[in-house]
């Protein structure tokens, strides 16, 4: 049951989602999976989940959670705006929004049945696995930040495949889209749904892609990308010999002046590197050492009377044989230093948020295969996140830790998840 202390607040906050999912009946269900999320437990599955929101009748419980989860039709993009209505004015308590952040997170699977899942890269894991793959955009501050899209990448083999969309449920009017397009579509989302704008930040798995770069600054938006140190500039003073003609990012012979990232890094002089530090880490303070310059950056579809300057972040650390990082800024020339290392390195909330939204309240436990089942959870997910971090912005700094607000219920006598340790 939910401790007195935090069960006001939670029930105001579940019955303002219960709010825009329809039918009444599913009011129950939104409480108790989301009251499952939040206890404690090695699973956050649905079965488990039922057996601790109501031990004394687990398998009707279980049959209850499954239909809301993966059956009900009610919208995601509904309960995140609901979610978001109630968690940003928390988050913006220690500041304004300063960025929005790009990133994908993996779901490492052991069978091929689920939807979107193949052979591809794993972060989770760190090399290529049979895994799910979601892309994301959060806005964030230094204080804390929040998933507001999340979205399925559905590989060309499933887009593709009449038969498995068909058995997975996936909406007709989902297309192949490259996680760079689903992100790029996510950002233009969030313009016209009037988010407050910040920096977009991603890693070099989306930072690589020009014509998303070329997107978010047709928007009108910054961003902090980083980019592969093979990526193609003109140091400053450097510029396109030819006048009038798209330029391309292949042509190092047609454009001589153009050198690799890494190139423009080992050529700078001792005076160029600084040591910076952006962040107070559990330790100490977080520092390494960088550089930056100014240059122009060539890609297809680019004329060259458009080129405008942008910074190039350049990170090696003092006990690195070579620099480690690299990024492009589309910011001011006069932005400070400091800050915009703070801003390249500010991209460690989504690492923290995916952290905590995987061991926290089980992000990545959902064990159903089909396509509203996975965005379900994965909404009823940020919003369980973002009560926490609602809860969290109400202690000072200084302030001591609150108690969960939930107590763990006795469960059925010998009762065993699927998927633990435990289970035989």
């Amino acid at each position: 049951m939910v401790r007195q202390a935090g069960h006001e607040g939670f029930a105001k906050y579940v019955e303002a989602l219960a709010s825009v999912i329809g039918h009444a009946d599913r009011r129950g269900p939104l409480r108790d999976y989301c009251t499952g999320l939040m206890l404690p437990g090695e699973r956050k599955s649905v079965e488990p989940m039922a057996a601790r929101t109501a031990p004394a009748r687990t398998a009707a419980q279980h049959q209850s959670l499954l239909h809301f989860v993966g059956v009900a039709p009610w919208c995601d993009e509904a309960v995140l705006a609901k979610v978001r209505e109630q968690v940003l004015p928390a988050i913006e308590r220690a500041g304004p929004i300063k960025a929005w952040i790009i990133d994908d997170t993996a779901f490492p699977k052991q069978g091929e049945h689920s939807v979107g899942v193949q052979r591809q890269y794993c972060g989770h894991l760190g090399k290529t696995a049979n895994c799910q793959v979601a892309v994301s955009l959060s806005i964030a501050n230094h204080g804390a930040s929040l998933p507001v899209a999340f979205r399925l990448y559905l590989p060309k083999s499933w887009a593709e495949d009449r038969a498995l969309r068909h058995k997975a449920g996936v909406p007709r009017e989902v297309v192949f889209k490259t996680k760079p397009q689903i992100a790029l579509a996510q950002v233009r989302w969030a313009c016209e749904a009037g988010l407050p704008r910040g920096v977009v930040l991603m890693d070099a798995a989306y930072g690589y892609d020009s014509q998303l770069r070329t997107g978010l600054s047709e928007l009108g938006l910054s961003y902090v990308a980083g980019i592969l140190p093979t990526t193609l500039v003109w140091p400053a003073g450097a510029g396109p010999r030819r006048r009038g003609k798209p330029l391309n990012n292949t042509g190092r012979r047609d454009e001589p002046d153009l050198r690799a990232a890494h190139e423009v890094a080992r050529a700078l002089p001792e005076r160029a590197w600084r040591t910076i530090r952006w962040r107070e880490g559990s330790a100490a303070w977080l520092s390494s050492r960088f550089a930056r310059v100014r240059v122009g950056v060539g890609h297809n579809r680019l004329m060259p009377e458009s080129l405008k300057p942008e910074w190039l972040l350049i990170e090696w650390p003092e006990n690195e044989p070579a620099p480690t990082r690299y990024w492009l800024a589309t910011l001011p020339d006069n932005i400070g230093f400091r800050a915009l290392v703070d801003l390249a390195k500010l991209r460690w909330r989504i690492e923290r948020d995916y952290q905590e939204l995987k061991q926290e309240v089980g992000l990545d436990h959902y064990e159903g295969r089909k396509w509203r089942g996975f965005h379900h959870h994965a909404t009823l997910c940020i919003a369980a996140y973002g009560f926490l971090i609602a809860e969290r912005a109400r202690i000072p700094p200084s302030g001591p830790r609150s108690a969960a607000p939930f107590m763990i219920p006795a469960l059925p006598e010998g009762y065993r998840p699927r998927g633990s340790a435990l289970a035989a």
